[in-house]
């Protein structure tokens, strides 16, 4: 379920530096990830590049080890 902001619409945006979820385009694009659709799915974006990144990662291994 989301909260009140994400029913009233809109975009979230993660922003690494600060570690908060920001409603709109508070901080500059060099400092923000999205945007996402609700406030969880935005304080779950590091998190989720995390993931991508170690399977990207191990697939490369693989890819450079012939496997």
């Amino acid at each position: 379920m989301g909260t009140t902001d994400d029913a009233a619409g809109g975009e979230f945006f993660f922003n690494p530096t600060t570690g908060e979820v920001e409603q709109g385009k508070v901080s500059p694009w060099t400092t923000r990830m999205g945007p996402y659709p609700t406030r969880a799915a935005a304080q779950e974006a590091l998190a989720l590049a995390r993931t991508r990144s170690e399977a990207w990662d191990a697939e490369d291994r693989r890819w450079h080890e012939g496997g």
